[in-house]
Formats: structure tokens, sequence, C-alpha cells
């Protein structure tokens, strides 16, 4: 299956169990979200993508201009590996990390879990390609694509055995919007996914296509 018909197939499966007063809250904060002016002043196809300087997880610093050196890049931000629609995410980018590879480009995975936690992540998903930390989600608030987890969702998701401030640091509920950028060598975001949606992802597919079409 594709990774949209992986997480559709998750989404209704959640629905279905979740208690109804907790899915019109999750409803509520989603379409709350959805009419915020993030996506619209997220950056876009034509603009040059903002450095970073990230650490991985055994504190090595990564930028995005020493990487670009390399080829093109493929930048994923994830809420963290607590998020089963992140998971299924970096699973399907693992899947086609040989085809992206091919392409001279290099894949990394932004998010504002604490290093411990992202290389539990990697671990996990047996993953072969990078995984940053954006520490208090300040490089994604750069970009303008942060939102705060509201207070009421914050008890909810402990009831289902999440808890954020220990994945990201007391005190942090800062989360990035779902998105997926393709830079190319000169710092030119040439394909860009943002979403306020975290259940809907970039396909990998897709982003295999672009940086196939970057080689011509």
């Amino acid at each position: 299956m594709s990774l949209k018909e992986q997480l559709s197939a998750l989404k209704a499966d959640n629905i279905a169990k979740f208690p109804e007063e907790i899915g019109t809250i999750l409803l509520n904060d989603a379409k709350i979200l959805s009419e915020s002016d993030l996506v619209e002043g997220a950056p876009k196809v034509g603009e040059k993508l903002k450095d970073f300087t990230l650490p991985n997880h055994l504190g090595e610093a990564r930028s995005l201009a020493s990487l670009r050196k390399n080829g093109p890049v493929v930048v994923t931000f994830y809420r963290g590996g607590w998020c089963p629609y992140c998971s299924l995410e970096l699973h399907a980018y693992q899947e086609v990390l040989q085809d992206i590879n091919a392409t001279g480009a290099t894949l990394v995975a932004i998010t504002p879990e604490l290093p411990d936690a992202s290389l539990t992540t990697s671990e996990r998903h047996n993953l072969e390609f990078e995984v940053l930390t954006d520490l208090n989600s300040n490089y994604a608030r750069e970009l303008g694509i942060v939102f705060t987890l509201p207070e009421e969702l914050r008890p909810i998701y402990e009831s289902f055995g999440i808890e954020i401030e220990k994945h990201n640091g007391k005190g942090q509920f800062d989360l990035p919007l779902a998105a997926t950028f393709v830079v190319d060598v000169d710092g030119t975001i040439t394909s860009a996914f943002v979403d306020t949606d975290y259940t809907l992802r970039a396909e990998p597919a897709d982003v295999v296509k672009e940086l196939e079409a970057l080689m011509k």
C-alpha cells in the first residue's frame, strides 16, 4: 500500500476506537488548527529553505549547507516516535531510502524529541538515515510551521500513554506540522508539503520522482 493508504487505514481504525467525547475534542482542535495561517506562511517552492545546524543522536552537528554540497536534500519533520502516523512515515521513507540515495540526495528527519528519544525511534524502525533534534522546535518555529499542543488535548494524550514532556523536555508542548521539503543544491525548495492535518504526509514515491527529475 502507498503511505497515503496506510495513513487513511490507521486514521479510520483510530476514529472507530475513540470515545465520542474525545473524538469531538480532537476534531474541534484540528478544525481550529486548519483555520490558522500556518500553511500559508510556511516556506514555498521557489524560495530558499533557511539553513539549520542541528545535532544527531550522538550530538554531532549537521547543517543543511554542508549536506547540500553532496546533492539535493530531503528534509522531513515529524512530531515524535510516539505518533503512529509518524512511525508509518519514517518506515515508508526507509523503504525508499535506496532510491533516494541513488539520486545523490540525502534524507534527514527533524523532530523536537530529545536525542535519547530520537535514538529509540531510529533503532525501533531500523532507520538508516539521520534523525536530528530540533530542541524546543526552534528551527521549525523559524520556518513558521510550529503549533502548541492545546491544554485540553494534553490529558487526552496522557490517557493514551503519550507524555510529550518526557520526549521533548519539561514544559515543551510545541510540535511541527506535517512537513517535507525537497531542497536543491543551491538551497531552493523544489517541492514542499505542509499540512495542519498530522494524518496526512508527503508520499515518499512522489519525493523520489522529484529527486529523479532534478537529475535530468
